[in-house]
């Protein structure tokens, strides 16, 4: 297996990232709309929280038997900032695949945004990339 290859190799650099003014139900349908389970918020390109789908189902346990308008209207009635994880853990671009998987078994993590030295948001890396590149390498 290949040593000191750097997140930036294997993380998702074409993301979807949304506003801090983004509803909770436009949110919920990125989740569904491209099969994705986080979602970095940012104010331009600075990371100011992330989202994730279970972060929006602890809001919307009891929504099994209601139609879609009901489910939207309780998940606008919160505001992103009200349900979303600030400041997140992030790493640079140029921390190693080894330190990343460490990082997120460590701290029981799926994902983990991605910036440059400049505190930019460039990309996100999950376990399921880890994955992938752990079945490329045999």
């Amino acid at each position: 297996m290949k040593q000191r290859v750097p997140i930036s190799q294997i993380m998702t650099k074409v993301l979807i990232a949304v506003p801090m003014t983004k509803k909770i139900s436009e949110v919920n349908q990125l989740f569904t709309d491209y099969n994705i389970r986080h979602i970095p918020v940012v104010e331009g390109e600075q990371l100011v929280g992330i989202i994730s789908s279970n972060d929006i189902l602890k809001i919307g346990y009891s929504t099994a038997n209601m139609d879609v308008e009901a489910i939207n209207a309780i998940y606008d009635a919160y505001k992103l900032e009200d349900i979303m994880t600030v400041n997140p853990v992030v790493v640079e671009d140029d921390v190693t695949i080894k330190e990343v998987a460490e990082l997120l078994v460590e701290q029981q993590f799926h994902s983990l945004p991605v910036v440059d030295k400049n505190k930019t948001l460039v990309g996100i890396v999950t376990t399921t990339d880890l994955i992938n590149y752990l079945i490329a390498q045999y």
